[in-house]
């Protein structure tokens, strides 16, 4: 049976090449795809570096933190949340220490 619909034409232009980056991760023990930027790659494994974890270990406790989004999106929150709150810690000024006296 022949639709009656008239068919779409084909695009003339390739879709560009996504620019994002898939690396299979670990997450409580099960193996997962996740697909982000490679900005967003390099702060992870930054962040996992400073917290001295695997970015397996980071990913998982994002995983088990996260309300209702998707793991992807519970990283790029993570990630935006660590840079905030590390440049609202280093936009406060430092505590002023007494002189020592010299005898």
């Amino acid at each position: 049976m022949a639709s009656a619909l008239p068919r779409r034409p084909r695009r003339a232009h390739h879709a560009p090449p996504s620019s994002l980056v898939i690396r299979n991760i670990v997450v409580g023990g099960r193996r997962t795809s996740v697909r982000l930027e490679p900005v967003m790659w390099e702060a992870l494994k930054d962040i996992a570096r400073r917290q001295e974890v695997t970015v397996h270990d980071l990913v998982t406790e994002i995983d088990r933190q996260r309300e209702g989004s998707s793991l992807t999106a519970a990283i790029r929150i993570h990630i935006v949340d660590f840079y905030r709150a590390a440049s609202l810690q280093a936009a406060q000024p430092s505590p002023v220490r007494p002189a020592r006296r010299a005898m």
